[in-house]
C-alpha cells in the first residue's frame, strides 16, 4: 500500500485538523509511555527495598547499575528495530509488535517470581522498546503529505503524548506500589500497554498505509542469507551474554552490554568516515557531529539517573511528606515532565525572538552540559544537608528544574542537528546514532553509579564539576566545530 496523497491527507481533519491516524498514534504513545515511566519509576525502588517490605532486597550498588543499563540496551535495540522496519515489517507492524512484547514484559514483572521475573520483563520491554519506539514516529510523519504545513504542528502534538503519560504513571504506579504492592505497579503498566495495543488496532484503518510495508524491502533471494545472518548475530550476542555471566555474573553481562554501547558508536563513525558513499565536503560536518555526540553522552549521562541515583537519594534522604501526609517517593519523577510542558514554550519562544541572536548548536549544547552538571553540583550541597537527618523535597524541585532547562537546549536541537549534519547515505542511520548518545552515557552511568554509594556528595561533586568543564571546553571549541559544519546551524 502506498503512501497517503496530498488530497488525501489534506482532506482527513478529524482530530482537532489534523489526521484521524494522528488520535490512534498519540494514544498508543502516551500509553506505551505510561507503561515505561511508571515501570521505571519504581523499578529501583522494588530492587533495593528489603524483602520484609515487599522489594527484593538486591545491594544497592547492583540495582542502579541494573537500572542504568536497562536505559543503555532499549536505545541500542532502536537501531535493530529501525532496520527490521525499514526492511522486513514496516512501521505499523513492527510498532504492534513491540507493543505486544512490552506488554509480556511488564506481565513478567507484575508477577512474584522475584529476581527471574524482573530479567525476563526487563527483555521483553529492551526488544519490545526497540521495535516500537523508533518506528511510531515514522507512522506519524507518513500520515502528511512532505509539504503539509500541519506536519511540525502534528509531530508537537505527538510529542505531548509522551511528557503526559511520563507525568502521570508514576503518580499511578508509585501510589499502587506503596498502597498494595510494587506487582500492582507493574501490572498496571501492563494494563496501559494493553489499552494501548486495543486502541492501536481499532484505529489502524485510520493510518491509511502509512508505513505499512517496509520503504527498503530484502529482496526475496536474499532473505535466506539475511535472516541467517541475523540469527548467527543473536546467538554471538546471548553467547557472549553467558560467557559474561559465567565469568562475572550480573555485573558480567552489564558490563558487556557497557562496552558496547561505546564500541557501537565508534564503529558507526568510522564507517561513515572512511566509506566511499560519504562525500568529501560531507566529511567535516561527520567530524563536527563528534563533540557534539559526546557532549550528548555525556549530559544523558547525568538526566538518566534521575530514575537511579537520584530515586535512591529521594528514597533515603529525602522528606516525602506534605503536612503530615506521607506520598510516593516515585512521584518525584514526575516533575520532570510536567515541567517539560511547561517550559517547551518558553524555550521555543525564546529562540524565535532571538532569531539570528540566538547562540550556535554548539553553544546549545554547552549550555546544556553546565546546566545538567549545576543539577548534580546541587545535589552535593542537598547530600551535604542530608547528614543532619532527611532534607526538603524542594533541593529535587529546583535540580529537575535545572536539569530540564538543560534537556530542552540539547534534546530538540539534537534531533533537528542530526538531520542536517548525516551525510545522505547514512541519513537513517545517523537518527539511530543519536539515540545511541544516550545508550552510552547510560552504558558509562551503570559504571560509575557503583561509586554512589561509596560517597553521594563526593560522586555528585564529582560528574557535575565534570559536566561543567565539558560545558567550558565545548563553548570554547564551538568557533571551531561551526567551521566544519560548513554553514549547518
Amino acid at each position: 500500500m502506498s503512501a497517503p496523497s496530498a488530497s488525501i491527507s489534506a482532506q482527513d481533519k478529524g482530530f482537532f485538523g489534523h489526521p484521524r491516524g494522528l488520535s490512534t498514534l498519540f494514544f498508543t504513545e502516551l500509553w506505551e509511555r505510561f507503561s515505561f515511566y511508571g515501570m521505571k519509576a519504581i523499578l529501583g525502588l522494588y530492587l533495593w527495598t528489603a524483602v520484609s517490605e515487599g522489594g527484593l532486597g538486591v545491594d544497592k550498588a547492583l540495582a542502579l547499575s541494573v537500572v542504568a543499563i536497562y536505559g543503555t540496551a532499549v536505545y541500542m535495540s532502536g537501531v535493530a528495530g529501525g532496520w527490521l522496519a525499514d526492511r522486513v515489517w514496516g512501521g505499523q507492524r513492527s510498532t504492534f509488535y513491540g507493543g505486544v512484547l512490552i506488554m509480556c514484559g511488564h506481565i513478567a514483572l507484575s508477577l512474584p517470581i522475584g529476581i527471574t521475573g524482573v530479567y525476563i520483563g526487563l527483555i521483553f520491554i529492551v526488544i519490545g522498546t526497540g521495535l516500537l519506539k523508533p518506528n511510531i514516529s515514522t507512522v506519524v510523519g507518513g500520515l502528511y503529505d512532505q509539504h503539509d504545513t500541519r506536519r511540525d504542528a502534528g509531530f508537537t502534538i505527538f510529542y505531548m503524548a509522551i511528557n503526559i503519560g511520563g507525568f502521570i504513571s508514576p503518580l499511578i504506579t508509585g501510589a499502587l506500589a506503596d498502597g498494595i504492592g510494587y506487582h500492582a505497579g507493574f501490572a498496571v503498566a501492563a494494563i496501559g500497554m494493553a489499552l494501548g495495543l486495543v486502541q492501536y488496532q481499532m484505529g489502524r484503518k485510520h493510518l491509511r498505509g502509512s508505513a505499512a510495508v517496509p520503504p527498503n524491502p530484502l529482496p526475496p533471494a536474499e532473505k535466506g542469507r539475511v535472516y541467517g545472518l541475523i540469527g548467527g548475530v543473536a546467538v554471538a550476542i546471548a553467547g557472549l551474554g553467558v560467557v559474561s555471566y559465567l565469568i562475572g555474573g550480573v555485573e558480567g553481562v552489564i558490563l558487556m552490554i557497557s562496552i558496547m554501547s561505546i564500541v557501537l558508536p565508534i564503529a558507526y563513525f568510522t564507517v561513515m568516515l572512511r566509506s566511499k558513499k560519504t562525500l568529501p565536503q560531507e566529511k567535516p560536518r561527520v567530524i563536527a557531529y563528534i563533540p557534539l555526540f559526546v557532549a550528548a553522552a555525556m549530559f544523558w549521562l547525568i538526566f538518566e539517573q534521575s530514575a537511579s541515583v537520584i530515586a535512591e537519594f529521594a528514597d533515603s534522604h529525602v522528606d516525602n511528606h506534605v503536612f503530615g501526609w506521607e506520598f510516593p517517593v516515585a512521584w518525584f519523577q514526575s516533575i520532570n515532565p510536567i515541567m517539560i510542558i511547561a517550559l517547551a514554550p518558553v524555550f521555543a519562544l525564546l529562540w524565535v525572538k532571538l532569531k539570528d541572536r540566538a547562540p550556535s548548536t554548539p553553544r546549545k549544547f554547552a549550555g546544556a552540559l553546565v546546566l545538567v552538571g549545576l543539577s548534580f553540583v546541587l545535589m552535593y550541597f542537598a547530600s551535604n544537608s542530608a547528614a543532619d537527618g532527611k532534607v526538603t523535597p524542594l533541593w529535587l524541585v529546583v535540580m529537575f528544574l535545572i536539569m530540564t532547562a538543560g534537556e530542552l537546549m540539547l534534546s530538540p536541537v539534537g534531533l533537528s542537528v542530526t538531520t542536517k549534519l548525516a551525510p545522505r547515505a547514512f541519513a537513517s542511520q545517523t537518527m539511530s546514532l543519536w539515540f545511541l548518545a544516550t545508550s552510552a552515557g547510560t552504558g558509562v552511568a551503570a559504571q560509575l553509579v557503583k561509586f554512589y554509594t561509596t560517597s553521594p556528595s563526593a560522586y555528585f561533586l564529582t560528574l557535575g564539576g565534570a559536566a561543567v568543564v565539558l560545558g567550558i571546553a565545548l563553548a570554547v571549541a564551538a568557533p571551531a566545530i561551526r567551521k566544519l559544519m560548513a554553514g549547518v546551524e
